[in-house]
């Protein structure tokens, strides 16, 4: 009875054998070394590549769109608009950097931008 089981299962591990060789070399789709190399960028649990996209207010947006602020436009991926300091409707904004505060003095890389009525 043990000689069977001990058969059974040798025949068993040569038919799962034959099975996986018989399926060729595990080959890898194109493309999938620089996948493994790059990060795992995520926007709204959208996987992007940051070389060609950015993460805006939750949307996928292409690197090199521009959007108006007042007469100047800016890039949104890299920019953003804000309003001078003191806020004021009249007031004219500014294109700053993306992540520097929109309330603090104004820099040497800032511009001006006149609001368009």
């Amino acid at each position: 009875m043990a000689a069977q089981r001990c058969i059974l299962a040798v025949l068993v591990a040569l038919c799962l054998l034959m099975i996986l060789c018989s399926q060729g070399v595990p080959v890898s789709p194109v493309g999938t070394s620089l996948m493994l190399c790059q990060l795992h960028t995520r926007c709204k649990g959208q996987f992007y590549d940051p070389q060609k996209q950015c993460c805006h207010d939750g949307a996928l947006v292409p690197l090199g769109e521009t959007r108006r602020c007042g007469s100047c436009s800016y890039r949104v991926c890299f920019e953003q608009c804000c309003p001078r300091w003191p806020l004021g409707l009249q007031q004219p904004l500014m294109v700053r950097l993306r992540g520097e505060d929109c309330s603090s003095p104004q820099s040497l890389g800032d511009r001006v931008c006149h609001s368009v009525i």
